[in-house]
């Protein structure tokens, strides 16, 4: 779908929220719920909780065990995903990420319509149960991509202050790098919260797991300025734009122009 024109993608992106929502309201009217056995649910995650904390055939056989569950979750994660993807392909089309000046008063209306929205989406997603049932669900992925915009508008509007231009400087490398950061978070997780490495998962509280994100993403964010110093791509963006365009795409910035930017789209 990369040649997919932005109105066609905006309209697909909303008709895949359409039947998952659907979906979702359809299932919540048979009055099913997700978690039927809160306590067996519990128990559940304090065996996986336990496995992770095992060497490395246990945190393999783990995901393995739960391999089935996480694929039943991608009929309803998998659309949704695909619908941001559109969304934000027919953005960078709009140069709606670009051009910021010219599209400020849309902006400014996805922040006035997403944040009250998305705010109250959330509390009944929250006081709902969550992901705990089809309500809380169908609530989310209604109201949850407003949020998500009106996010996005804020950050887009801020980058373009005379502090936000230095504060997007010195976090753009790390947006070049997004796919290899995602994949090197999953690695240093592993090492961090499993049996494999410093086997913390199960003991340390949720301020302690968000002081670790926050760790990582600062190292990462020095890492990737260092690497795209030397290098047009992170090691996974080259490999998948390599694949996508069928043609060699040079990684190394030697012998290249120190004047001329690498495209990075």
């Amino acid at each position: 779908m990369r040649q997919v024109r932005p109105h066609t993608a905006l309209a697909t992106a909303a008709a895949l929220v359409g039947v998952v929502a659907f979906a979702m309201a359809l299932a919540a009217t048979t009055g099913a719920e997700l978690v039927p056995d809160p306590s067996a649910a519990l128990a559940a995650g304090e065996r996986s909780t336990e496995a992770l904390r095992g060497g490395l055939v246990s945190v393999v056989a783990e995901h393995l065990r739960s391999l089935p569950a996480m694929l039943g979750s991608l009929a309803v994660q998998g659309p949704l995903a695909l619908s941001a993807f559109l969304v934000g392909l027919a953005a960078g089309r709009g140069r709606a990420l670009a051009d910021v000046v010219r599209h400020d008063r849309v902006l400014r209306r996805i922040q006035w319509i997403g944040f009250p929205a998305g705010l109250a989406g959330g509390v009944v997603f929250a006081t709902g149960g969550g992901t705990a049932n089809f309500t809380g669900l169908l609530v989310g992925i209604l109201t949850a991509p407003l949020l998500a915009a009106a996010y996005a508008a804020t950050a887009l509007r801020y980058f373009h202050t005379t502090s936000g231009r230095r504060l997007a400087l010195a976090l753009a490398p790390a947006g070049r790098m997004s796919l290899s950061n995602y994949l090197g978070q999953s690695i240093l997780c592993v090492v961090i919260f499993t049996g494999v490495g410093l086997r913390l998962a199960g003991d340390v509280g949720p301020p302690a797991v968000l002081l670790v994100a926050l760790g990582i993403f600062a190292v990462q964010v020095a890492a990737s300025a260092m690497w795209l110093a030397r290098f047009n791509y992170g090691p996974a963006e080259w490999l998948l734009k390599t694949w996508t365009e069928r043609h060699g795409v040079p990684l190394s910035r030697r012998g290249q122009s120190q004047t001329s930017a690498p495209a990075s789209r």
